[in-house]
């Protein structure tokens, strides 16, 4: 029952995502509607980041809380009306009034990352509550496969509904993201059904915001693994950062149309479906710690093939979709297992939300990222990325993760 909880969820949330993917529809949408390297920077940092940044204070507030589900299904209700609020407005003014539309996005986005935030530490405790930690790569795996599938169907929803003459822009885009709403409240059936056991909850009285800033310092020297895992995580920021940038490097050279959202997106569906074999024999062979240290290898060589292929036309350049598409999925079999197994199960809120707030360059990287390649170009940018990513598959070496 409970794997089956978590699989509906996962596949509902994986057709929603498709709808606004950050690495096809949403750059391809900002781009038709602004043309703007700077705006689109500034609204991935607010969509990856806020998450993180609020992630400690999030923590700290469902620390005391013995049962978190309700904050769960707050949080996933708050991000479906993002979903609509976002689909309305383009809808209503795409054609007429798109700096309107950016403009509403800016509070939709804030809107969706506050509460995707406050789900995302109630929804990896209550899964490290109920799926002990010998099992939960595989069943990450599994989720992510079946997931995977999903997705696979948004990519053919979103092929199709771009290829449709009779749904030009922006009735396509507001299409795809009402049915992103749809899709986020049905995968929030599944938490109804689910029975959380209480955490333990040490301490009657909840300590200061301020004084668990400063136990911070402690934290961290005290769990060395759980401070490389931060550092790490931050460098892979850089590959996060970069992903969304091929999709309007596509654009920019190969001038392709909306038609092509659907196309790489398939790819890089198809790329999270056959690397899910791949990440699960690796992590249950070895642990997720290796499945991490691959997928940031990886992530490493992904702008360089970018830059090697792109010489070969817009249908080559879909390899790099293809393999987006692995690091995608081994990021999510890979980086939440490895992350349970080093932190402690009592304070678990705790250090998630400490993993968050620490997580500094997400919120700055993808701003960044476009300003850089807006005034240097995308070269030196690949080439930073490729080169951090490597620095940070040998920084991560050494002995297995602890158990808690």
């Amino acid at each position: 029952m409970v794997y089956a909880i978590f699989i509906w969820h996962g596949i509902f949330l994986s057709l929603t995502m498709s709808m606004i993917d950050f690495n096809t529809v949403f750059p391809a949408m900002i781009t038709d509607l602004v043309h703007s390297k700077i705006i689109f920077g500034i609204l991935y940092s607010l969509m990856l980041g806020i998450p993180y940044l609020f992630s400690l204070l999030f923590g700290h507030f469902l620390s005391t809380y013995r049962y978190r589900r309700k904050f769960l299904l707050i949080g996933i209700y708050l991000r479906g009306l993002a979903f609509l609020g976002m689909a309305g407005f383009t809808f209503f003014f795409g054609a007429r009034h798109p700096w309107l539309v950016v403009g509403s996005f800016f509070v939709w986005i804030l809107v969706f990352s506050l509460s995707g935030g406050l789900a995302g530490i109630a929804y990896e405790d209550i899964f490290g509550k109920l799926v002990p930690k010998g099992e939960r790569g595989k069943l990450y795996a599994v989720k992510q496969f079946a997931s995977s599938l999903a997705a696979f169907g948004g990519g053919w929803i979103i092929a199709r509904v771009f290829s449709v003459n009779s749904l030009p822009f922006p009735k396509n885009y507001a299409l795809v993201l009402g049915i992103g709403f749809a899709g986020l409240v049905i995968a929030s059936i599944a938490f109804w059904f689910i029975k959380e056991p209480p955490s333990s909850v040490t301490e009657n009285v909840r300590p200061s915001l301020g004084s668990l800033l400063r136990r911070v310092p402690a934290i961290l020297r005290e769990n060395p693994e759980f401070f490389r895992f931060i550092v790490v995580e931050n460098l892979s920021s850089f590959g996060l950062m970069v992903m969304p940038f091929y999709m309007i490097f596509a654009k920019d050279r190969f001038h392709v149309s909306d038609v092509y959202i659907g196309r790489y997106f398939l790819f890089q569906v198809g790329g999270t479906i056959i690397s899910n074999l791949l990440w699960g024999w690796i992590s249950g062979r070895f642990d997720s710690k290796k499945v991490v240290r691959f997928c940031l290898l990886l992530g490493g060589l992904i702008p360089l093939v970018a830059l090697g292929i792109a010489h070969l036309g817009a249908n080559v350049f879909a390899i790099v979709f293809l393999l987006v598409g692995f690091v995608f999925s081994g990021r999510r079999v890979g980086f939440e297992p490895y992350l349970l197994d080093i932190i402690p199960a009592d304070n678990r809120p705790i250090y998630l939300g400490i993993r968050g707030t620490l997580n500094v360059l997400v919120v700055l990287l993808p701003f960044l990222g476009g300003v850089f390649i807006h005034f240097a170009g995308y070269l030196p940018v690949f080439v930073l990325v490729a080169a951090v990513m490597v620095s940070a598959f040998f920084l991560l070496g050494g002995k297995p993760a602890g158990e808690y």
